[in-house]
């Protein structure tokens, strides 16, 4: 049997016994929801918030129990999101790029803890700039601190790079923070990880995922890059009033941000991570070690460089490409995504074989966030204030 069918078929088991009515969904605390009540919680949601599209699958077990998709991949056409349709990952990406670091790491072709740059013949500002904005390091020649970045600090967020350099008032990339000091979220420290990664290993970013991650799950409709065949079925994203964005299918690849991916791909690397399909327990267990503690009262914007005590009590932090929490559980390893149109988030709690996907194609979907975790899987962990995740039914008051 082909392994198209393989996996056909894995999609049709699930979805005739995870999505079926009567199906019985275990949460957190070992109460159940039956999928029917599930189905319904979800469409009184993104009726509620006017979401426009929403893909939520829910594990138990470690495997998918509960797959399913509401709405539509443009309101103008009303053409429902499928299983396979194309859909923007955003930050979604870098948990995926993460673990082919990590498999990486167990080859032993990279270090953690060596400093990037040591594994470049050059200084990274001398190589001459082939993309349009990304791999210019040229910022970096009076900037000595960037040499210390590792492996390791890029994936945990603590290279000391801003998110972006377009956020900075010159737009200059620099290094901001002691490298390894603080959290503070940063797309182009994976950025910076990935063409360094490309210059030593001559191989381009799409190359590297292909063969450690894309090719070895049949994930046979993710890329970093916009490809051809994603045409014919891919969201639209959608602004908070309904309104369509313009679908951008010009970006370079980047381990940050450009995955495009489908649910069922985006299944089957979240049900690898949860049953070590792809790395070693140890290995897994490392990415969801924490590596920093995070203090501050936000993720993003003035109050990130603010701290608190708020989310002591759930032990917030970040391990290698995975953002954690504590709980009574065990550890909460979560991501989110977000880009105009495309709000995700996942969570997973391993040690009780439990986890969520939640993708959407509408910049109203993290207002249902906060109750769609509690409902689904009994999460009442994620931090939702520390997100912004502000329930719909607030954001009106």
């Amino acid at each position: 049997m082909s392994s198209k069918n393989h996996r056909r078929i894995f999609f049709l088991v699930l979805f005739f016994t995870g999505a079926c009515i009567g199906q019985s969904i275990r949460k957190l605390d070992n109460t159940r929801i039956s999928s029917a009540d599930l189905n319904t919680k979800i469409e009184t949601l993104i009726k509620a918030a006017n979401v426009q599209g929403l893909a939520v699958a829910v594990f138990n077990d470690n495997k998918p129990v509960y797959a399913k998709t509401f709405g539509y991949k443009n309101i103008r056409t009303k053409e429902p999101i499928k299983m396979d349709t194309n859909m923007y990952g955003a930050s979604l990406s870098k948990p995926v790029f993460a673990t082919m670091v990590m498999r990486l790491v167990e080859e032993g072709i990279l270090d953690l803890d060596k400093p990037l740059q040591d594994y470049l013949p050059k200084p990274i500002y001398e190589y001459t700039p082939t993309k349009k904005w990304h791999d210019n390091y040229k910022d970096l020649k009076d900037d000595p601190a960037y040499r210390k970045i590792t492996a390791r600090m890029c994936l945990d967020h603590t290279s000391g790079f801003p998110n972006w350099r377009w956020t900075e008032p010159d737009q200059k990339l620099r290094v901001k923070t002691t490298s390894g000091s603080r959290y503070s979220y940063s797309g182009e420290g994976l950025v910076y990880l990935q063409v360094v990664l490309e210059y030593y290993l001559n191989k381009p970013l799409e190359e590297l995922m292909r063969e450690y991650v894309f090719i070895p799950l049949q994930m046979n409709n993710s890329s970093y890059t916009w490809q051809p065949r994603f045409e014919k079925d891919y969201c639209m994203g959608h602004q908070s009033n309904g309104e369509l964005y313009e679908k951008d299918k010009d970006n370079d690849a980047r381990s940050a941000s450009t995955l495009e991916t489908t649910f069922e791909d985006y299944i089957l690397f979240t049900k690898a991570i949860l049953t070590n399909q792809l790395l070693k327990k140890s290995t897994t267990d490392e990415m969801f070690r924490q590596q920093v503690k995070i203090r501050s009262v936000a993720q993003f914007g003035p109050l990130s460089v603010k701290d608190s005590e708020a989310n002591d009590s759930i032990n917030l932090g970040y391990g290698l490409g995975w953002g954690l929490l504590t709980t009574p559980y065990g550890t909460g390893a979560f991501k989110e995504g977000h880009g105009d149109g495309f709000q995700h988030y996942s969570i997973l709690f391993p040690k009780a074989g439990i986890g969520i996907i939640i993708m959407s194609n509408s910049d109203n979907a993290e207002s249902i966030f906060k109750e769609l975790l509690e409902t689904a899987i009994g999460d009442t962990y994620t931090p939702w204030q520390w997100e912004n995740y502000i329930p719909y039914n607030l954001k009106k008051q």
